[in-house]
């Protein structure tokens, strides 16, 4: 059996004993306030705790509370702190326009909280070639050992002369800082195109939760309805597509079909390619698949939004059969119930 690791030695053995303390989403909340950096050597700290004695964990708290005791509330981040509640309780442009009038200041870039996560080979092919002043601009909002490494792989000839502006740059005045924004973002767009900047969304959500798999969706899902019902609808939607409806076997497409209306079928396979078509007409008789086809050919131009709606209705049907146990996905089951 492995020996309880010794109590911490440092600040931030203790700071990763009490996050591997908190609830999952408590702990995502305090990580997502920190540097890459600071994230990097707490991440190293934790996986290095092993088994925790109970006298670490009595230690870490307490050094907590003699550490808060003598703090009190302090100013760290506050205009953070004020935005992150204005826009839980009015929501973001309410939020943003009520900021800029009681405290007035730059606005964050997205391009520039994106850079200051990549790697240096990442990095560098987003800015090679551009203007040295910009280059110099950039190695400042960096960290120092990913900058020294950025311009270490930017070409020998420009490397004096961006050291030589950033140098004497002085303080950054809005006009820098809006010229290097405007590199990264058109850089950023050429190569990666503009969906690099559109941070998060339901797709992404419901792909993560997919992965997770069928007890992470029970649990997740009910409490982001809970909190806001169309964004878990949106979610959902995401999650169950009628692609997935294409992973079902000859026998659960038998099912599926048997629950939904055949006016309902006609319109929803309107809309997608014949070869695709085929996966349900293998799992009717070959009578009922001439007269599904026979219908799809005489219905004439369909609005997407009837197709859509249309599909959306199959969907449906599809979850609550899986959900009872009625139809399965196979394997990746989990992924889509």
């Amino acid at each position: 059996m492995t020996a309880p690791a010794p109590l911490p030695v440092d600040p931030t053995a203790d700071a990763a004993v009490l996050v591997m303390l908190l609830e999952e989403s408590e702990a995502a909340a305090i990580l997502a306030q920190l540097s890459p950096d600071e994230l990097g050597l707490l991440g190293e700290r934790m996986c290095e705790l092993g088994n925790v004695a109970p006298e670490a964990i009595n230690t870490a708290i307490a050094g907590f509370l003699d550490r808060t005791e003598s703090l009190g509330l302090v100013d760290a981040d506050r205009l953070g702190r004020v935005h992150s509640l204005m826009t839980s309780a009015v929501g973001e442009v309410k939020a943003d326009n009520v900021m800029q009038r009681i405290a007035p200041g730059p606005v964050h870039s997205p391009a520039l909280d994106i850079v200051r996560w990549l790697t240096p080979e990442s990095l560098v092919p987003l800015v090679v070639g551009e203007h040295p002043q910009a280059l110099a601009v950039l190695l400042l909002q960096i960290e120092p050992q990913i900058a020294a490494q950025v311009l270490h792989a930017l070409p020998e000839a420009i490397q004096p002369e961006v050291v030589r502006r950033l140098a004497s740059l002085g303080p950054l005045r809005p006009e820098a800082l809006a010229v290097l924004e405007e590199v990264l973002n058109r850089r950023i767009a050429e190569c990666h195109g503009k969906a690099m900047l559109q941070l998060g969304g339901p797709r992404e959500a419901a792909e993560i939760i997919n992965s997770a798999g069928k007890a992470a969706s029970a649990r997740i899902m009910p409490a982001i309805a809970k909190a806001d019902k169309a964004l878990a609808r949106r979610i959902e939607e995401e999650m169950f597509t009628f692609e997935h409806l294409f992973a079902l076997g000859a026998q659960d497409m038998g099912a599926l079909l048997r629950e939904v209306d055949s006016d309902v079928l006609i319109d929803a396979l309107k809309g997608i390619a014949e070869d695709r078509r085929e996966l349900f007409f293998v799992a009717m008789s070959s009578r009922a698949a001439d007269g599904v086809r026979d219908e799809i050919a005489t219905r004439g131009r369909m609005k997407s939004a009837d197709v859509e709606a249309a599909q959306r209705a199959m969907v449906t049907v599809a979850r609550r059969l899986a959900a009872d146990g009625t139809i399965s996905f196979g394997s990746d089951d989990d992924e889509f119930v």
